[in-house]
C-alpha cells in the first residue's frame, strides 16, 4: 500500500478516534452541567459587570454592583453544587491530557501525562467562593475583575476537559477577547499557585 495512502487511513482512523472520545467527554459533563444554571449564570454576572462598567451614573452603577450580588452568590453555590456532583466520577473518567492536543487513548495508557479534573474544578469552586465574598474593603470593580477572571480559567479547563488546551485557549481568546496567560494573571494569587501546582504549567 502506499506510504501516502496508509497515513491518510492513519490521520482518519485517528480522527474518528479522538471524535469520538471528545463527544464520551462533553456528554460526560454536559450531563453534570445539565442540572444546574451555571453557564446562564455566568452569562448574567459577565454581562451585568458590562453594564456596571458601561454606567456612567455613580448611583446607578451602585444599583447595579448591589443587584448582581445575589446572581455571584448563586453562582458561587451552584458551582459548589456542582463540584460535589462531579467527584462521584471515577478517577480514569475525570483524566485531561496535559498534552496540547488532543490525541486518543492518551489518558488511558499513559495517565502520568494526565491530570484529574474533579481536583482542577475543586480549586476553581475555591477561587469563585472566595471571589464572590463580599469584603467591604475591596471595591467592586476589583471583585468584578478577579471574579471575571476565576469564571474564565474554570472555563478554560472546561474545555480543556472536554477537546483539549489549546481548543481551550482559542475559544477563551475568541470569546472573551482574553489570552490564557492574562487570566492567569488575573486570577486571586492563591487560585494561580494551586493551579500552577495542579497542572504543572
Amino acid at each position: 500500500m502506499d506510504t501516502f495512502v496508509l497515513f491518510i487511513l492513519l490521520a482518519i482512523g485517528m480522527h474518528v478516534l479522538k471524535t469520538r472520545e471528545q463527544a464520551q467527554r462533553i456528554a460526560l459533563l454536559g450531563g453534570y452541567l445539565g442540572q444546574f444554571q451555571i453557564e446562564k449564570l455566568m452569562q448574567d454576572v459577565l454581562g451585568g459587570y458590562q453594564r456596571a462598567l458601561s454606567e456612567t451614573d455613580e448611583q446607578r452603577q451602585t444599583q447595579v454592583w448591589r443587584h448582581l450580588e445575589t446572581a455571584e452568590q448563586t453562582l458561587s453555590e451552584q458551582f459548589s453544587r456542582f463540584v460535589l456532583e462531579f467527584a462521584k466520577v471515577p478517577e480514569p473518567q475525570a483524566r485531561l491530557s496535559r498534552l496540547p492536543l488532543a490525541l486518543p487513548f492518551v489518558s488511558q495508557y499513559f495517565p502520568a501525562s494526565t491530570l484529574d479534573l474533579r481536583k482542577l474544578l475543586s480549586l476553581h469552586a475555591h477561587g469563585i467562593s472566595q471571589a464572590v465574598q463580599n469584603d467591604p474593603t475591596q471595591p467592586a470593580k476589583r471583585r468584578a475583575f478577579t471574579l471575571s477572571a476565576e469564571l474564565m480559567l474554570m472555563q478554560h479547563s472546561c474545555h480543556w476537559f472536554c477537546r483539549s488546551k489549546m481548543v481551550a485557549s482559542a475559544r477563551l481568546l475568541a470569546r472573551h477577547q482574553t489570552a490564557y496567560a492574562q487570566v492567569l494573571d488575573a486570577v486571586a494569587p492563591s487560585t494561580r499557585h494551586a493551579y500552577l501546582q495542579l497542572t504543572g504549567n
